[in-house]
């Protein structure tokens, strides 16, 4: 019997759902699938009963849609032969499919929680947290819905839906009513959430990081493609991002690197995260995302990310290339080899108990790239003694770096716990602090194309210039500075593409043409220029290596691009999903 993805997200979720926690981020005791019927009866019930909002229910979303529309849609990720790298994905694809179970899985977790949680016998601020906490991670969901589908249902209340037999029977929502149903919930999510919360968990501020980000892309819905955003909803975005930047005392790390260290899962800079653990018992608890772009061999643990690279393209951005001898490359920008690695790079907080000690990097404690690649002797752990290196497999001559959190003992030495194959513990942050500065900045610019506001700038200018150092503050900044800062800042992160969906609100014509230029193909005879580079000892002859334009894929890029097609399953059940959408008066109709 098929089934309807959407019926799922509804129905199972209202009727079965489980409270289990992923023995958390917060060290809770795990429970034993408690009923509803007995379980939030105090504080430590209540807190524990929301967990599986930071990780379980998002398990299918990051390890598919996640970084598959994010960044290989985007074009940040080279990832051969998928349909996300020639935009022919259809109704039918798997990981369309498993993207949507997730988000309504979400949405509907969220809505169940927060029902149950009314009732709750706690103190009352500890319950509020908690309802907080559930339409923070419920706006989140819809916020990912309406910019990967557009147009999208609205289920408020899953018991509602139950009771009236209606959970396949809901009409499609205009996105625009959407976006202002992500507003209402995140208004009160606000309203509930504490100042500071406990650690890893959603405080306010985060909420108002969120809604920041929510209006800054609201703003251009209703543009009809005649380039200006509502001026409202950027003075909207401009002061909740200046709310948090000003007020929420909390600070960018020192160096961008440590952000994406597992000892920093729940740092102040991770406003909003996926707060993942590898209990053995609870597979989906666990971050999966590691085995789908790390090289095998790297983390101790069977992967098949080798071939998943990041693109021509995100290098030329950062304006590195692999023809270039690693002697002389442009290393001014960190966060490059933090999000990426290349020929000559080693680091010194992956492999933490091995030492490198080649004719190239000469010796040093961590992980050497080239040494990965060609050396057999030179190993993660023991599992992987004797096995013939492969050499490069990546397309572009580079290999992600962030999200990996190094070999076995690194993840026991930060998170006491054993990885497996797609089992770690590495958070994911899904909303951090400097994507608030530069909302603002992009919010304060607006439709004027640039800005000299002293304050946009130097939102701008700290994000910058924690990746460059001695970059000077500029006397302006563009629209143009803003997306290239906020692509090379968020790499890998799942964020690109849902800006150039923001763009394409307002301006289809330059979102096209940012796909239109870009390097999404491969380069040819890489892997030879690095084998012999490592076999001399130093010697770089990149001569026989270029760039293929014949590896470019076709694309007809148009503005339907910008909008995925939804699961057929989903429309099989529910023929609504089919037609023109309709208008819903959010705050008229629905409450908290």
């Amino acid at each position: 019997m098929k089934t309807s993805y959407f019926k799922y997200a509804v129905v199972a979720l209202a009727l079965g759902v489980t409270t289990t926690s992923c023995e958390d981020f917060l060290d809770r005791p795990d429970e034993d699938n408690p009923s509803m019927s007995n379980y939030y009866r105090n504080d430590a019930e209540v807190k524990d009963g929301v967990l599986s909002l930071y990780s379980s229910v998002w398990n299918d979303f990051i390890a598919r849609g996640y970084y598959k529309v994010g960044d290989v849609m985007s074009g940040n990720v080279y990832s051969g032969g998928s349909p996300y790298m020639t935009f022919t994905v259809n109704g039918s694809d798997e990981d369309i499919k498993s993207s949507s179970q997730s988000l309504w899985a979400a949405n509907a977790h969220a809505n169940t929680i927060y029902s149950y949680l009314k009732d709750a016998t706690c103190t009352p601020s500890v319950r509020d947290a908690a309802m907080g906490e559930c339409l923070a991670w419920k706006a989140m969901a819809y916020f990912y819905l309406v910019r990967m589908f557009g147009n999208v249902p609205l289920v408020h209340d899953n018991t509602e839906a139950i009771s009236s037999n209606t959970y396949n029977d809901v009409p499609l929502v205009q996105k625009s009513d959407i976006y202002e149903y992500i507003v209402m919930t995140l208004e009160k999510a606000i309203q509930l959430l504490p100042e500071k919360n406990e650690t890893g968990r959603i405080d306010r501020w985060g909420a108002k990081g969120l809604l920041a980000k929510v209006y800054l892309t609201k703003s251009g819905v209703n543009a009809g493609g005649n380039g200006q955003r509502d001026a409202n909803d950027l003075a909207m975005a401009a002061m909740y991002a200046k709310d948090v930047i000003d007020n929420s005392g909390k600070q960018l790390m020192e160096n961008y690197a440590d952000v994406f260290i597992g000892y920093n899962n729940c740092c102040d800079e991770s406003l909003i995260g996926w707060r993942w653990n590898c209990n053995p018992d609870i597979y989906t608890c666990a971050n999966p995302l590691t085995s789908e772009i790390c090289m095998d061999g790297f983390g101790g643990v069977y992967a098949w990310g080798g071939w998943t690279a990041p693109s021509a393209d995100l290098l030329e951005a950062f304006n590195v290339s692999p023809l270039t001898d690693p002697a002389q490359r442009s290393n001014v920008d960190t966060r490059r080899k933090a999000s990426f690695m290349m020929a000559g790079d080693t680091y010194d907080y992956f492999w933490r108990d091995k030492k490198y000690n080649n004719p190239i990097n000469g010796s040093g404690s961590g992980f050497d790239y080239l040494q990965f690649l060609y050396d057999d002797d030179y190993y993660c752990d023991d599992n992987y003694a004797g096995i013939k290196k492969q050499g490069l497999q990546s397309m572009s001559g580079a290999n992600i770096a962030k999200h990996q959190y190094g070999n076995i003992k690194d993840h026991e030495l930060m998170f006491g716990s054993t990885p497996t194959q797609q089992r770690s513990s590495m958070s994911t942050h899904v909303l951090r602090l400097s994507d608030v500065y530069l909302v603002y900045a992009e919010a304060v610019i607006g439709n004027g194309g640039t800005t000299t506001d002293a304050n946009a700038i130097d939102a701008f200018w700290k994000v910058r210039s924690r990746a460059i150092k001695n970059y000077a503050k500029p006397a302006s900044i563009s629209l143009d500075d803003v997306l290239k800062e906020r692509r090379l800042e968020l790499a890998f992160e799942g964020d690109y593409w849902y800006d150039l969906v923001r763009l394409s609100y307002y301006d289809v014509n330059k979102a096209m043409s940012i796909i239109s230029s870009q390097k999404r193909g491969t380069y040819y005879g890489v892997a030879g220029v690095y084998k012999s580079y490592w076999e001399s000892g130093g010697n770089w002859d990149s001569s026989s290596a270029y760039y293929a334009t014949d590896t470019e894929p076709t694309i007809n890029v148009n503005a339907a691009l910008f909008t995925l097609p939804m699961p057929s399953e989903d429309a099989e059940y529910n023929p609504h999903l089919l037609e023109n959408p309709v208008h819903v008066d959010v705050r008229a109709t629905y409450s908290y």
